[in-house]
């Protein structure tokens, strides 16, 4: 199951669960598309796999696997 993480590790922007914008990897890092089609060229900075864009949850399912409400901040950003 997917953490559904709410913001983007490079510049915090919020990326509820039904974000179009958000973008993962494999270790579920998620960036906002901006961060990951600019500074980080469609690369995670953590493990170095492809960003591909998060899938969202149904209502019904995000009712009973709500998203995660901890926030994950790279501590200097991300660098360009």
């Amino acid at each position: 199951m997917l953490e559904l993480r709410p913001n983007c590790e490079c510049c915090d922007r919020d990326l509820g669960p039904h974000a179009t914008n958000a973008m993962i990897c494999s270790f579920e890092c998620t960036f906002c598309a901006d961060c990951t089609t600019g500074v980080l060229k469609g690369a995670c900075p953590n493990c170095g796999g492809d960003l591909m864009r998060r899938p969202t949850r149904g209502a019904k399912a995000l009712a009973e696997y709500p998203a995660s409400t901890k926030r994950v901040l790279k501590a200097k950003g991300c660098a360009a």
